[in-house]
């Protein structure tokens, strides 16, 4: 993280690899497929999400929540690449598109050391604030830190196997890091809980908190924090928040809770 710090302050520049998927994990949603908007690093560019027959979805509300015993994970942002992508929880049918902020792409400063998604059918509720961290939801579907060894596309919607958890508290909102490993990864089969990631992995914990602590700095803001004393939670904690972050959306869609400025189905 040192080194890494040092060469973003010095303006070293990284490789920009950065390929749209040409069509979502074929193994377990060959029904699904992508449509490529605009040129990647626009503002115009959107990666959108159809069904089988050609109409658009939502990576958001239509991706299932699970594949069998496995959680699903849709890869926003490719490992080893700077675009700050995301699902578009504001736009029509949540197309992946890059953030913009004052009217800028926004890119990290840095590459991100891990693939980067989210959870379908979740949703930080930004009005009920956490009891052990006092900090409300950030109004986002929950992260997922992918640890495996291969960069995977944009789009790609990837069974994971959930090993534990990260309480980020960034700007006074809680936002969740799972940490995970794409169930056909060759490791995958070591590793059953966050107590195996420091064993057979050490420093992935310490790399993924402190990135994420010091991503922001260059643009001058403070270091992000994190709840629960820093430590990296167990499965069953991380469960346990994919879980109330997925009833928090049934109520968001069922209208029992307000949208705000989200798009949803109905």
């Amino acid at each position: 993280m040192q080194a890494f710090l040092a060469a973003t302050r010095a303006g070293a520049t990284f490789p920009r690899r950065y390929a749209a998927a040409p069509g979502l994990h074929r193994r377990c949603f060959s029904a699904i497929s992508t449509e490529v908007v605009g040129e990647v690093g626009t503002a115009d560019y959107r990666l959108k999400f159809k069904d089988a027959s050609g109409k658009q979805i939502s990576p958001w509300h239509d991706v299932p929540l699970k594949s069998g015993e496995f959680y699903n994970c849709i890869i926003e942002i490719p490992k080893n690449t700077k675009p700050k992508m995301e699902v578009a929880t504001k736009e029509e049918h949540n197309p992946i598109a890059q953030d913009v902020k004052k009217g800028k792409l926004r890119d990290y400063h840095g590459p991100i050391f891990w693939n980067y998604g989210m959870i379908p059918q979740t949703w930080e509720d930004p009005n009920v604030v956490h009891p052990e961290t006092k900090c409300a939801g950030d109004n986002d579907p929950v992260d997922v830190v992918e640890i495996g060894s291969a960069s995977i596309a944009q789009g790609t919607v990837e069974p994971v196997k959930v090993l534990g958890v990260l309480a980020m508290i960034d700007d006074g909102e809680l936002d969740w890091k799972i940490i995970a490993i794409r169930a056909a990864d060759p490791m995958a089969a070591e590793l059953h809980d966050i107590s195996d990631v420091d064993a057979k992995c050490p420093g992935v914990i310490t790399g993924i908190r402190e990135w994420f602590r010091w991503y922001k700095t260059p643009d001058g803001k403070p270091l992000n924090a994190f709840g629960y004393e820093e430590k990296a939670l167990d499965k069953k904690f991380a469960i346990e928040v994919i879980e109330e972050t997925h009833h928090a959306w049934k109520k968001l869609i069922e209208g029992k809770t307000a949208k705000g400025k989200n798009w949803l189905k109905n």
